[in-house]
């Protein structure tokens, strides 16, 4: 069309031109027209013929165009680039020329850019390539000169048309030729330099790169409790919605032989076949090292070279990518705290890709998670009998009640009864005597295998700023084996020895993450939302008896006399030698934890403790003396008095503690109360009382002195489950300071004292569970500091107090289960403008309907039924 145009053009001009001319300059016109349309026709056949070349020479020339361009290249073609699309608009007669020249240098702009980042990454460029950037800068003036021609002008517009012509060509042979030479050059030179590198490595492989195994090996030969565990893991695995499922456990419990048997499960290899992947993580993981031996183990090679882990996550992803649309399983063994973002990096959304990870934690931002226990007493017995060889006949064989023992200490854990079994494997029969009677005087399981010992300690690797939550750890051996720990007593101890929080909101937090890394189990009641920032009265700790070990072991590494954290577990009247010296004994532990058993008759030896900040006494008695040596524990703060035999016991010697210049908490369980009021001194310095599963009775009313002077600075009561506290002593009422009384499943508590009114400090007040209670003194409208008000599950109050509205502070209301409150609430509650929250069933919100409209900002929340009795004491 552009040649016709031009052909019209001309015979436009030779029509004027005759009319005002001589016939002479029209014959010379007519010459030139012909000879410059010949020229138009020829160019135009050739275009022709080059638009359907153009496309395949212009994507060949991209293929070729993969190294080294020199450092000016870029430049000068952006240059040309840019000038090329300003003109293309404007001179018209060169459009179909301009637009060809624009889509090359379109179609290459990209792999310049790459070709010239290479270029800068090798540190060198293409000397041949000067020819081309002069022809270039050459064209960026011929472009910029097409713009001036005018349009009338058909000879200049012919040459520069040729010229432009000339440009492309030019650009399209350096891409199809020249680029194809250097870059088969560059071929060569990077195979000298990846063998060389290949060559290095090969020598400092075995130091500097960690070895990593793809296949899955065999598991055991001899394998015990792991078949419903198995069916319980492949069934999970199997959901289609289970796309990342972790496997957890502590240290030695079986995770990577469950994971290997399930890897020879029919199902399981049916399903994914050969693409089965296993991938042991360990402690320090190299992310591009794991990727590259995928790529090996599937006998295939990466796009390029893998240099950082963006790289090999990009890789990764392709090598899924050809594998699917099969099933593929990665098997993430022994991931580390610290190492979880693996897991959110190797997850792809692909179809039937499924990851299992084994680890000694839990991961609780994962949805999914199985958690492996330890083997049952039968299967444990069965295991220990294997790998001490009983079954042979060869060996001695213990009697089956000494077997009981020491499988018990290995706590199901099939690492420790394999290690202790061999041990025991072919000794005589003194040997197993030995270690019976070292075991039973208190010596630990763990210190008979280094290897053992070490594996389990690796679980206890905190980073800097979490020393204090292994501190936590091994505070939890102060308690003895098979028992819970009440979280509001570790919240007591490391108040004071770590200084967390009142609240426990730290103390909490620290047992979540120690039930994360499988290092304690935390089991929390169900709460609602007035109790889930403050209230863990109900919440308890549970410690594997070989945690427990290890926590003991942990903590007795220094010389007695040096340990931060001394715990004594004293069997019968077998106290150690050095400790019935008539020398006195020197201790500088903050922590001191002493346990006796039922027949523990010995008169207590000579202790100096002047640092003891924490002492926690257990034992198994109806008559307990507190141990002469309290008297002189100046710095002591918290003591922990816990009576795990089954009638209540009488302590004497309670008169010790008026000396204790810093005594500020005691917790008191099992124990009769009468016998410390007869003996009651002031303890000025006493903070909080905490009373569980006490006989109260009338104790109170029958002290030497009373409450109020025998415990001036008291903030804080916490009286649970006694179950003969019929009414609340009327003593309690004159400690002013009180700021928290709280009372909860005392079910034969059924009035409360007018004197209540009298403790006008008050900030919290709970009666929860309180089922005999049928009513809340009006006195209660005096305690204007009253922030939370608890009365949840006392089932017999019929009605709130009518004067409750002068309760100007009150926050929170917790009322869920009050079943016999059915009545209107009181006038008064309108005047509640503080209360934020609360708590009641389905049928009391009705009731606070009315009162909303007058509380615009009250949220009302129904509490949802909670069927849990892990509350409930053992």
């Amino acid at each position: 069309m552009s040649s016709l145009l031009y052909i019209f053009c001309i015979f436009c001009s030779v029509y004027f031109y005759q009319r005002k001319d001589s016939e002479k300059k029209l014959k010379s016109l007519r010459s030139q027209l012909v000879s410059i349309s010949l020229v138009i026709l020829v160019s135009e056949r050739r275009r022709r013929r080059r638009r359907r070349r153009r496309s395949s020479s212009k994507v060949m020339a991209l293929m070729v165009a993969e190294s080294l361009l020199g450092a000016g290249f870029e430049q000068v073609f952006t240059l040309l680039q840019k000038t090329v699309k300003d003109v293309v608009s404007k001179a018209r007669q060169f459009k179909g020329l301009l637009r060809n020249l624009d889509s090359t240098l379109d179609l290459l702009a990209d792999t310049v850019k790459k070709i010239e980042r290479s270029n800068q990454q090798r540190g060198r460029a293409v000397e041949k390539t000067q020819s081309l950037i002069e022809e270039m800068k050459k064209g960026e003036e011929l472009v910029r000169k097409c713009l001036q021609i005018p349009w009338w002008n058909l000879v200049l517009i012919v040459k520069y048309s040729s010229k432009l012509y000339k440009l492309d060509k030019a650009i399209l042979r350096f891409c199809q030729v020249d680029l194809q030479l250097h870059g088969t050059m560059t071929v060569f030179e990077t195979r000298e330099i990846v063998s060389d590198i290949s060559q290095r490595m090969d020598s400092i492989r075995s130091v500097e790169t960690p070895k990593v195994s793809f296949a899955v090996r065999q598991p055991p030969d001899f394998t015990v409790g792991f078949d419903m565990p198995m069916k319980e893991l492949k069934t999970l695995l199997l959901k289609e919605e289970v796309t990342l499922l972790v496997l957890t456990a502590p240290g030695g419990c079986g995770k990577t032989t469950l994971v290997q048997m399930l890897c020879q499960d029919e199902i399981i290899k049916g399903k994914f076949e050969n693409n089965i992947l296993f991938v042991n993580v360990s402690k320090t993981p190299n992310v591009k090292v794991i990727v590259q031996s995928l790529f090996n183990y599937k006998n295939m090679q990466p796009e390029f070279q893998i240099q950082s882990d963006d790289d090999a996550i990009d890789q990764l992803s392709q090598l899924l990518n050809h594998i699917t649309p099969n099933p593929i399983l990665l098997i993430l063994d022994d991931v580390w705290l610290g190492s979880e973002y693996l897991l959110e990096k190797f997850k792809f959304d692909l179809p039937n890709y499924k990851i299992l990870v084994t680890s000694r934690t839990a991961f609780p931002g994962f949805k999914f998670t199985y958690h492996l226990k330890p083997l049952n007493d039968v299967d444990a017995m069965t295991l220990f009998h294997r790998s001490a060889s009983l079954h042979d006949g060869s060996s001695y064989i213990p009697a089956e009640e000494d077997v009981k023992k020491i499988v018990k200490g290995c706590g199901g854990f099939p690492l420790v009864l394999q290690v202790i079994g061999a041990s025991l494997r072919g000794q005589h029969e003194v040997v197993w005597r030995s270690r019976l009677m070292n075991w039973s005087n208190g010596q630990s399981f763990l210190g008979s295998d280094d290897k053992l010992l070490g594996h389990l300690e690796s679980s206890l690797e905190f980073s800097n700023d979490k020393v204090i939550i292994k501190e936590c750890f091994m505070d939890l051996g102060s308690f003895p084996e098979d028992q819970r720990i009440p979280a509001a007593i570790l919240i007591d101890m490391w108040a004071e020895l770590y200084e967390l929080d009142e609240d426990g909101i730290h103390a909490i937090a620290h047992l979540h993450e120690l039930t994360t890394r499988n290092l304690a189990s935390l089991v929390m009641a169900g709460k609602d939302a007035s109790e889930a920032k403050s209230y863990y009265n109900d919440d308890f700790v549970t410690l594997h008896d070989i945690l427990r070990e290890l926590a003991m072991h942990q903590s007795s590494k220094e010389p007695e006399e040096e340990r931060p954290r001394l715990i004594l577990n004293i069997s019968g009247n077998n106290l150690p030698k050095r400790w019935m010296e008539k020398k006195q004994k020197l201790i500088n532990a903050r922590l001191l934890s002493i346990s006796t058993g039922e027949s523990f008759s010995w008169s207590w030896c000579n202790i100096h403790a002047p640092k003891v900040e924490v002492l926690v006494l257990n034992f198994q008695k109806q008559n307990y003396t507190l141990p002469e040596f309290v008297e002189k524990m100046d710095e002591l703060k918290v003591l922990i008095v816990t009576n795990y035999g089954f009638f209540h016991a009488e302590i004497s010697n309670f008169q010790l503690l008026g000396s204790l210049p810093n005594f500020r908490r005691i917790r008191l369980e099992k124990v009769s109360i009468s016998s410390l009021c007869k003996t009651l001194v002031p303890l000025k310095s006493l903070k909080k009382i905490s009373l569980f599963m006490c006989n109260i009775g009338k104790a109170f009313e029958n002290c030497t002195i009373q409450l109020s002077n025998a415990l001036p600075n008291l903030i804080e009561i916490r009286i649970d489950y006694c179950n003969d506290l019929l009414e609340l002593p009327v003593g309690l009422c004159d400690i002013v300071l009180l700021k928290k009384l709280i009372i909860t499943n005392c079910h034969k508590l059924s009035a409360l004292s007018k004197g209540i009114g009298n403790l006008v400090n008050l900030e919290v007040l709970r009666f929860r569970s309180c089922t005999d209670l049928s009513e809340l003194p009006e006195s209660i409208k005096s305690l204007h500091k009253l922030s939370i008000l608890d009365i949840s599950d006392c089932l017999s109050i019929g009605k709130l107090p009518k004067h409750i509205g002068e309760l100007c502070n009150l926050k929170v209301l917790n009322m869920k289960g009050c079943l016999r409150l059915r009545n209107s609430l009181p006038e008064s509650t309108v005047e509640l403008k503080q209360l934020e929250l609360v708590v009641c069933d389905k049928e009391r919100a009705k009731l606070w309907e009315p009162i909303k409209e007058f509380l615009t900002e009250l949220k009302v929340e129904v509490a949802e039924k909670d069927i849990n009795l892990n509350w409930l004491p053992k």
